[in-house]
């Protein structure tokens, strides 16, 4: 089996992993390493179709990574939002 097979079996996998896992409830949408998953998957992707090259895939495995980045960067500004969010004012206290 050649090297950019195997990458790409690499790559499915952890697609399916991410899937799997969130399906499960063991990952979150949010997860930082849901996206990982998806974007070695993506990664590992775009490297086997390198050397068999197929535009539909190539542009579906560019916009999943897209997708996912860009998801993770949103899911982490909301993370710090939260985080550095203050407390209501409670005049009781």
């Amino acid at each position: 089996m050649e090297l950019h097979t195997i990458v790409g079996l690499v790559g499915v996998f952890c697609y399916l992993l991410a899937y799997a896992l969130m399906q499960m409830r063991k990952l979150t949408v949010d997860s930082d390493i849901y996206a990982c998953l998806n974007i070695t998957g993506g990664i590992c992707g775009l490297y086997s179709l390198s050397r068999d090259f197929n535009l539909a895939a190539v542009i579906s495995q560019t916009m999943w990574l897209i997708f996912t980045l860009v998801g993770m960067h949103a899911s982490r500004r909301r993370r710090n939002t939260i985080k550095n969010k203050l407390p209501p004012f409670d005049p009781q206290r």
